[in-house]
């Protein structure tokens, strides 16, 4: 029997097995080939990362996603630039596409894209182009249609601004305070009598640009540098209106792509009496002082005036050199705005060390002190440091007649008396070393380092309001407050309100006993023949105040220091319509008389 295969059926079997090694071969072969030639990617993921660049700002990125035939057509340097003038110029961000199609046979891509600009948002259709190149990826043949699809290569995209009216900065009757004219410029119609008050405008710096990023300023925008200017910034400033539009090379206008209207900007209605405040101003000019006027009972500030001063109007028209130069050098600081500051007290105090006595019954307002003289010290370890007094007095030492002579002893016994803890203690309660609740920045009040007092010599010097005691003087307004609102410390405010139900900053600063007592005696030394404050009487008026003459000296012995002259007076009066408390305080008045010297300015803004 022949089991062996035949010949035939061997060749038949070889045939067969090279025909499928062929196959083999050939379907390698062509998937070899298929891969090789295979897309590396896709037009729809090249446009995206392409938009992606265009809000990291990567231009570099975008241009290398360009195809060849573009890169031949279109310097690079001219795409660049192109691009980033374009859309930083129009500060274009989230830029986002979508319904994307891509057409094989065309290479066309379609799709939405949306953009925000600061003319507000853009959308469009539009297409692209792609070339498959020898690295079978597709890159973007970019043409500036790509930008905007009316966007020609010799066109331009322009953007203009406009800008809306500056609020206006008004009186409490209406009055204009600050107002912008027709053609943009700022006026202050009452010039140095309200310019540390208002401030005034300039143009933008780049350290307030950057500050203010997104709030829709530009290089050539102004903003409030001082004052109420600058503390109503954000509402007085106008918005700006934007346009964005194409123009063809003989800049005429092809096409609007956004547009947003201008707005005006908020008026501000202040408290403030620009009578009053004219006047004050009159009567301090000449002087380097200030002055603070309050509704006591309401908290409206009324007037707030700083001398010497300047004119706003000449920071909208400019200074020459030499009128800055001036202005900055000159020794009586003009750009000082002195109702902002501290200030050493003085006499003026002794209101404030009488009250927290009674408040915390440590003192005694009818307690005879008996007589001390001209100078006093508590003990033999103060040395050679003594409280010095100007008057002696044959009346008992008693608050009512501290009151009437200022008696410099009298209130450094009553320091001592309260104690270092509580005296430190109430004046932290009536807002020492705290921030005055309005809107203008204020210094804030201080009466010792780490509010800890160092010595019993300083705290006895503070009840007479010297030592190391500072006061801001709308602070000084509304503690002297408390004396017409049965203890409670006023919030002053600033922007007028309608109907306003006062509002308290330090309810029960000092008892109503206490208050009214300090209140009736701070009367007396207006009306008493003998009170350091008669001079400024009024007939058919009441008012109550407080002198004083504050010293800046480096030691006891100094004959070489200055002196602050205050003098701080309220009306007493029933009628809530009939309410006014002013803070007034002049630097130099050594040798004019100390605090006297204000008893007739003071007279003459309350006549």
């Amino acid at each position: 029997m022949n089991t062996g295969m035949s010949t035939k059926t061997k060749v038949i079997i070889i045939v067969i097995s090279i025909i499928v090694l062929l196959a083999l071969i050939g379907g390698g072969v062509y998937w070899y080939i298929f891969i090789l030639n295979a897309d590396q990617n896709t037009p729809e993921e090249v446009f995206s990362q392409y938009v992606s660049y265009i809000n990291e700002q990567n231009y570099e990125a975008m241009y290398n996603l360009l195809s060849d035939s573009t890169k031949e057509r279109v310097e690079k340097q001219t795409y660049l630039d192109r691009n980033k003038n374009i859309y930083e110029g129009i500060d274009a961000e989230n830029v986002t596409i979508s319904n994307l199609s891509y057409e094989k046979s065309s290479k066309i891509l379609s799709y939405d894209m949306s953009l925000v600009t600061s003319a507000g948002e853009i959308n469009f259709h539009n297409t692209a182009s792609f070339d498959r190149q020898d690295d079978n990826k597709y890159y973007l043949n970019w043409y500036s249609n790509l930008i905007f699809p009316e966007l020609k290569d010799d066109y331009k995209v322009r953007v203009s601004t406009t800008q809306g009216t500056r609020g206006r900065i008004l009186a409490r009757d209406g009055t204009v305070l600050a107002i912008s004219a027709e053609d943009g410029t700022r006026q202050y119609p009452y010039g140095e009598t309200t310019s540390h008050l208002l401030g005034y405008v300039r143009g933008i710096s780049q350290e307030e640009l950057d500050a203010n990023q997104n709030k829709g300023y530009n290089t050539t925008s102004v903003i409030g540098k001082t004052g109420l200017e600058q503390v109503y910034e954000d509402r007085l400033r106008p918005g700006t209106g934007t346009e964005i539009y194409i123009v063809d090379s003989s800049e005429n206008k092809i096409k609007t792509i956004a547009e947003t209207e201008p707005t005006d900007g908020e008026d501000i209605t202040t408290t403030i009496d620009i009578r009053l405040q004219d006047k004050i101003y009159k009567q301090l000019d000449g002087d380097n002082g200030l002055s603070v006027a309050i509704n006591p009972k309401t908290g409206e500030v009324l007037a707030l005036v700083s001398t010497p001063t300047y004119n706003s109007n000449d920071f909208i028209s400019g200074f020459t050199t030499e009128e800055w130069d001036s202005l900055n050098s000159d020794a009586n600081n003009p750009m000082l705005v002195r109702f902002q500051n501290t200030y050493v007290p003085g006499s003026s105090f002794k209101p404030i060390t009488a009250a927290i006595g009674l408040t915390t019954g440590k003192m005694s307002a009818t307690e005879d002190y008996g007589s001390s003289g001209l100078r006093w010290q508590n003990n033999s370890t103060w040395g050679n440091y003594y409280v010095t007094t100007l008057q002696t007095y044959s009346a008992p030492a008693n608050l009512r007649n501290a009151l009437v002579y200022s008696d410099n002893i009298y209130f450094a016994k009553s320091a001592l008396k309260i104690g270092s803890t509580t005296f430190a203690e109430q004046l932290l309660k009536i807002g020492f070393d705290t921030d005055i609740p309005f809107d203008l920045g204020m210094e804030t009040s201080q009466f010792a380092e780490n509010n800890q007092f160092a010595s019993e010599i300083q705290l006895a010097d503070t009840g007479y309001g010297q030592g190391q005691v500072l006061v801001n003087p709308l602070h000084m307004a509304c503690m002297y407050s408390a004396f017409v609102n049965d203890g409670n410390m006023i919030k002053p405010y600033i922007e007028y309100k309608e109907n306003v139900t006062p509002e308290y900053w330090v309810e029960n600063a000092f008892s109503k006993e206490a208050a009214d007592t300090v209140r009736e005696d701070m009367i007396q030394t207006i009306e008493d023949p003998n009170g350091t404050g008669h001079a400024a009487k009024i007939d058919g008026m009441t008012l109550a105040g407080k002198t004083g003459t504050a010293e800046i000296k480096t030691s006891q012995n100094d004959d070489t220091g200055t002196e602050l002259g205050w003098f701080n007076a309220f009306k007493v009066s029933d009628d809530p319509n009939d309410q006014l408390l002013i803070v007034n305080m002049i630097e130099d008045v050594k040798d004019r008389g100390g605090s006297h010297y204000l008893l007739p300015k003071v007279k003459a803004m309350f006549e």
